[in-house]
């Protein structure tokens, strides 16, 4: 047994010895290697985005483009509704009458003397005509004409007062009232709101007020709809500048053709400014020393590809990728993979050319042989 546990430690010994011999000889292999190698890279293409933009990221709160709260203009019972909970109604459209009886009833006496003093003024204009009535009695009887009818249309105006129509196209919400119910002025009957188009109001930092202009696009995102982005566009900035936060208001509108959207929704806005023609290129492409930045551009020479250090100047950082302003073009190529081991002029042997994030480094390495240590 005692035999076994020793023979057992002894090959342990054997091949951790054996292991360190390997890498020893690995090393002095890797070391041999001559100086002016081909070293295996990943390269990629630097990318041309059109209307490349700068983006302002805020919360907003969601308004309907129209809405009010419907109300009474005077204190009478309900007699009639015409209405029900999240009806979809036009302009116009009555949605409740009031009690209207004693209106009714003085709209009548008062056609009753319209009629009687139309005649009387008509008797009068055939006697002036004929000189029998003076003209002076001619005009009293037309004043007195003109006095019923503007008692009608105070009438009418009552009545009208007790008609509660839709002030536009809208949607109503909860009916708060019912018939034989007793309303004042200001006591909410239901609401009516234009959910055709959203209005988003947010704020901006006021260093950014010379980019802001009317039109800029935006991309607005609700918790509530996961995954959906509701474009829109700037509609208004507002005049003032608020002198506490030094932020600007403004206001901006996202179609709303399928009715998804509901006031009081937070939305978060992405907002796109300075639209312009940008170079793009991957941030693992990217070397960092100190406040400078450099590339790998890759140069054909005579005896093959080389990598050329060359410093860029980056702009605006988007996920996963770096603008470039000034350094490179738009037909350079740049090494993605394999800057650990590059320098400044060095030999590359190009394994691919990786255009985008869908490509796994793995796939340009499938065919590179593996090195082995020689026996």
């Amino acid at each position: 047994m005692h035999s076994i546990k020793y023979s057992i430690q002894a090959r342990s010994l054997t091949v951790s010895w054996l292991a360190i011999v390997l890498s020893a000889g690995w090393g002095m292999t890797l070391s041999a290697q001559p100086a002016d190698r081909a070293i295996p890279v990943v390269t990629t293409p630097v990318e041309l985005a059109e209307a490349f933009t700068d983006t302002i990221e805020a919360l907003g709160t969601a308004k309907a483009n129209e809405s009010v709260v419907i109300t009474a203009n005077v204190t009478e019972v309900v007699e009639e509704i015409l209405f029900d909970d999240g009806d979809q109604v036009r302009k116009g459209q009555v949605l409740l009458r009031l009690r209207q009886d004693e209106e009714q009833a003085s709209l009548k006496a008062a056609q009753a003397r319209l009629d009687e003093r139309l005649a009387a003024f008509g008797r009068a204009q055939d006697l002036e005509r004929q000189q029998a009535l003076s003209t002076a009695a001619l005009q009293e009887r037309q004043a007195l004409l003109r006095q019923v009818e503007g008692e009608i249309e105070v009438i009418q105006s009552q009545i009208n007062d007790r008609v509660i129509r839709a002030p536009f196209d809208g949607v109503l919400g909860l009916r708060n009232i019912s018939v034989g119910a007793l309303v004042r002025p200001g006591d909410p009957i239901t609401t009516i709101d234009d959910l055709s188009q959203i209005k988003v109001d947010f704020e901006a930092p006021s260093i950014f007020l010379s980019a802001l202009r009317p039109g800029l696009r935006i991309e607005g995102r609700i918790r509530a709809f996961p995954g959906r982005v509701f474009e829109g566009e700037v509609r208004n900035i507002n005049t003032r500048i608020d002198p506490a936060t030094r932020t600007v208001s403004i206001r901006a509108i996202l179609p709303n053709e399928d009715g998804l959207l509901r006031p009081g929704l937070l939305v978060a806005i992405n907002l796109a400014k300075n639209p312009r023609n940008a170079l793009l290129i991957p941030e693992g492409a990217v070397i960092q020393r100190g406040r400078s930045s450099f590339v790998y551009r890759i140069v054909e020479g005579d005896d093959g590809p080389r990598a050329v250090e060359t410093e860029i100047k980056p702009g605006t950082r988007v996920t996963g990728k770096i603008e470039v302003l000034d350094g490179i073009t738009a037909e350079d190529r740049l090494v993605n993979h394999g800057l650990m081991q590059i320098r400044d002029g060095a030999k590359v042997r190009i394994l691919g050319n990786q255009t985008g994030p869908d490509q796994a480094l793995s796939d340009f390495l499938q065919d590179e042989p593996v090195q082995a240590n020689p026996s």
